[in-house]
């Protein structure tokens, strides 16, 4: 056997530090995680009529692993909060129940799971409104065309142009994400995740470059993040903060969601979520940040915006942002982060974790199936380790 020099000798070595940090455990509020690998939320649009079904339970038991986590797809929390085909709700009888076969599914494998609460707001065609209304927002300005909204029949087209919200309606917008809270619990989720992120509803009230209401939930910052505290404060009232977590993309640009100074608009999220579990006397399950963009990974812009709101943040901090093995390892032991989020490479390798220990090589994923209706292809039958198609 031919020895290894001192370089590979080396490389070895920071290899195995660098995947004893990633797969230490972690408390994160109640639960007793083992590893830092965390399953992102990723829309499928495989919940035929918007109900989770067994190929969901499927697609994520096939994921989940003894102490790790799990946060599920995008879940549209209300009719009016679809945006995509075939998403799974969290509104009605009949998607509680199909989501408890899910969970049941997910803790029989040892698992925590999150259910992550959506509303996409202006980011929707009216074919997806009740009786083809506008989509809802905090304006009445239409999303560019640069963004396509993903029709029934697989074609794109055009955002339809937004409502804005009267101020008297909002308090029944976070109604309806406080009774999806607790639906979730009911179904068997371990918790929530307040979708705030990617362009949807609440980043829709967050980022100057849609919010242009000149009442009390826009123009400054306080005002802007008004809707997102009181979703959070309702969500909480209703399930417990030791239940609850946040997703914020201040940084990205998606569905035409920008902001003037996305720094700021940082900081400011992670001082009132500070004060808000300081009031609290407990902390928020974790902060999740959505980072770099679908095509290229995390600038040094972006990245300083990230340090400081690591610096600032009082509790679980883990960033989502195209990290590979080598870049998550790096990340978690630097204290950049405490769990590391992975959308794209879980889509393709249903045992992630366990090629991550051992360092194996991982399937490719198939975008063109990301978001079609079949249950089996693109969706349950990427191989695992040593399997073959």
């Amino acid at each position: 056997m031919q020895e290894m020099s001192s370089d590979e000798e080396s490389a070895a070595a920071k290899d195995q530090l660098g995947s004893l940090f990633l797969f230490s455990p972690y408390k994160m509020g109640g639960w007793e995680l083992k590893h830092r690998i965390v399953m992102a939320p990723c829309t499928r649009c495989r919940a035929i009529n918007y109900v989770a079904n067994e190929a969901l339970l499927q697609y994520y038991s096939q994921r989940a692993t003894p102490g790790g986590l799990l946060i599920s797809e995008a879940t549209i929390i209300s009719p009016q909060a679809a945006g995509f085909p075939h998403t799974a709700g969290i509104y009605t009888a009949e998607q509680v129940e199909g989501w408890k076969k899910v969970t049941e599914a997910v803790h029989a494998e040892g698992a925590i799971f999150i259910c992550q609460l959506w509303h996409v707001g202006r980011a929707s065609n009216s074919v997806y409104q009740p009786g083809g209304e506008s989509p809802l927002s905090s304006t009445n300005k239409a999303i560019s065309e640069r963004w396509k909204i993903l029709m029934p029949d697989g074609s794109y087209a055009p955002a339809s142009r937004p409502r804005a919200l009267a101020a008297d309606e909002i308090p029944n917008i976070v109604k309806q994400f406080r009774q999806a809270a607790i639906n979730a619990i009911q179904a068997g989720f371990d918790g929530v995740e307040v979708h705030g992120a990617y362009g949807y509803i609440i980043d829709q009230f967050l980022k100057d470059g849609i919010n242009d209401r000149t009442d009390l939930y826009g123009g400054s910052l306080d005002n802007r993040c008004k809707f997102l505290m009181q979703v959070l404060d309702a969500v909480v009232e209703a399930v417990g903060i030791e239940r609850v977590g946040l997703k914020v993309s201040p940084t990205v640009y998606c569905n035409d969601a920008h902001d003037s100074d996305p720094s700021a608009l940082s900081l400011a999220i992670v001082k009132k979520l500070n004060k808000f579990q300081e009031s609290a006397g407990k902390k928020l399950t974790h902060l999740h940040v959505q980072a770099g963009s679908l095509t290229g990974g995390i600038d040094e812009k972006e990245a300083e915006v990230l340090r400081k709101m690591r610096e600032t943040y009082q509790g679980t901090f883990m960033v989502c942002g195209g990290y590979t093995r080598e870049s998550g390892m790096k990340a978690v032991a630097e204290g950049a982060m405490d769990l590391v989020p992975y959308g794209r490479l879980f889509i393709s390798n249903p045992d992630l974790v366990h090629r991550f220990r051992i360092n194996a090589p991982l399937n490719q994923y198939d975008y063109t199936t990301f978001y079609t209706q079949d249950p089996v292809k693109g969706y349950t039958d990427y191989p695992l380790l040593g399997q073959h198609i």
